[in-house]
């Protein structure tokens, strides 16, 4: 990672599949509008009962170029056993003192119906914020220099198993970027063979359909923040920092507004 290029935003999880499936067409969506954007993959979420090392590997960079994601990072951190461990807040810092981005995307949220990566992998992250900032502590960033993230912003778990009451909530449009989302979903092909891949599609379509319609959108992905949101424009935050509200137009209907 010695001779990373500096980005614009940097999205955090512990697995590949993870950030494709939370916020996949958002990450396309920012590539369209100019952004420099880069993946960190936590782990190779290697042991599976359907993948490989390699298989996974591919797979994550076939996903990266589906979507125009410009860099894909993998830290290499046990997967299974993931935990906020010191080690593990340098390891990311260095990568966020590296980088250097003005945003950072974390997926965050328990699931324990699910892996315990998640949650693991969210808190890593928070701690790697604010550990990439220290000072007198170059060595343990394999002497980087401190570097300060401007913004956090959390990419919820659909499945999170608290019921949160978060500070401030957005919705992104990503009905240009929906179909992007879904062919790199599609790429994890040992993860999601034709038939678990209708169901996922099922889902996706249908969750974030349901997200979208909330704000007027076809389809949207749901971020939320640690402090409340602000603008300068009364107008335009309430109209999603457009003019006016565009209205979902629905298969055999007039336009109407979901908001």
């Amino acid at each position: 990672m010695a001779d990373l290029e500096k980005v614009d935003v940097v999205a955090v999880a512990p697995h590949p599949d993870d950030l494709e499936i939370l916020c996949g067409g958002t990450l396309a969506k920012l590539v369209r509008q100019g952004y420099r954007v880069a993946i960190i993959d936590l782990t190779s979420g290697e042991p599976t009962p359907r993948g490989s090392l390699e298989t996974r590997k591919q797979e994550a960079e076939e996903a990266r170029e589906i979507l125009g994601v410009q860099m894909r990072i993998n830290l290499d951190l046990p997967n299974r056993v993931l935990m906020d461990h010191p080690d593990n807040r340098f390891a990311l810092g260095t990568a966020f003192r590296r980088l250097q981005p003005k945003i950072v995307i974390a997926a965050f949220g328990r699931t324990p119906a699910g892996s315990p990566d998640h949650y693991q992998g969210g808190l890593i992250a928070e701690a790697a914020r604010f550990y990439s900032q220290l000072t007198k502590w170059d060595d343990r960033f394999d002497g980087t220099h401190p570097y300060r993230v401007p913004h956090l912003v959390y990419v919820p778990f659909p499945s999170d198993a608290e019921t949160r009451s978060w500070p401030g909530t957005f919705v992104i449009d990503i009905t240009e970027t929906m179909d992007q989302k879904l062919d790199a979903v599609q790429a994890y092909r040992s993860q999601f063979d034709d038939n678990r891949f209708d169901k996922v599609k099922h889902y996706l379509s249908s969750a974030n359909g349901f997200i979208g319609s909330r704000c007027g959108f076809l389809y949207g992905e749901l971020f939320t923040l640690p402090t409340p949101v602000g603008g300068e424009d009364l107008f335009k935050l309430v109209h999603g920092g457009k003019g006016s509200i565009a209205p979902v137009q629905l298969p055999g209907k007039d336009h109407l507004p979901l908001q």
